[in-house]
């Protein structure tokens, strides 16, 4: 059973991606950029979505956490640590 949270990031970023890719045919650990096309302005949009969507404060991430979010997973782990929402 897929968690609240990775439901979230996979529509999420679905709803992004241009071309769309279904959420369930998306790849947790492929690149989200060199895999899917997601644009850094795509990629803010997302991740503010995906964190209002989970009650999860983007203030929590540095810089430097945000780029190292390459993945669904990468995303979903790093959400799941600073919310309640994880299952």
């Amino acid at each position: 059973m897929r968690s609240d949270i990775e439901n979230a990031t996979r529509e999420h970023l679905s709803a992004v991606l241009n071309p769309p890719v279904a959420p369930d045919a998306l790849d947790l650990d492929a690149d989200m950029a060199g895999i899917y096309g997601l644009t850094s302005l795509n990629k803010v949009l997302f991740l503010t979505e995906v964190c209002e969507a989970t009650d999860t404060d983007l203030a929590n991430f540095t810089e430097h956490d945000l780029a190292e979010m390459r993945t669904l997973r990468s995303v979903a782990e790093s959400l799941t640590r600073h919310t309640n929402k994880a299952a």
